[in-house]
């Protein structure tokens, strides 16, 4: 039985501790640009963006085709390294607590 309340225990600190690193990761942000640097997307841990930044050069209205290749570039770059990032510091973090390292999380 003491067993039982052991894990439930555990259970509950797991889940907080869980909440706590997505807290941490949603803090964090990464930049990612393409075009040497005339779209700049800037992107949180938890995937959501957070800023775009597009050069004036960028506007020309007879590239608009390139500029909207410029600006999918820019963000899934973002995305990706968001994702990259969160996983790194949520194994970091996890491993810090001695949990073990659950893959997706």
């Amino acid at each position: 039985m003491a067993n039982i309340f052991k894990m439930m225990k555990d259970t509950v600190l797991a889940q907080k501790n869980l909440k706590k690193i997505q807290n941490e990761i949603r803090q964090k942000t990464v930049e990612h640009s393409s075009a040497g640097g005339e779209v700049r997307v800037t992107a949180r841990g938890d995937a959501s963006l957070t800023g775009i930044k597009i050069e004036p050069a960028a506007l020309d209205p007879n590239r608009a085709d390139k500029l909207e290749k410029m600006i999918m570039e820019a963000v899934n770059g973002a995305l990706e390294k968001a994702k990259e990032m969160s996983a790194e510091h949520m194994q970091k973090l996890m491993a810090d607590m001695g949990l073990p390292n659950i893959p997706g999380l």
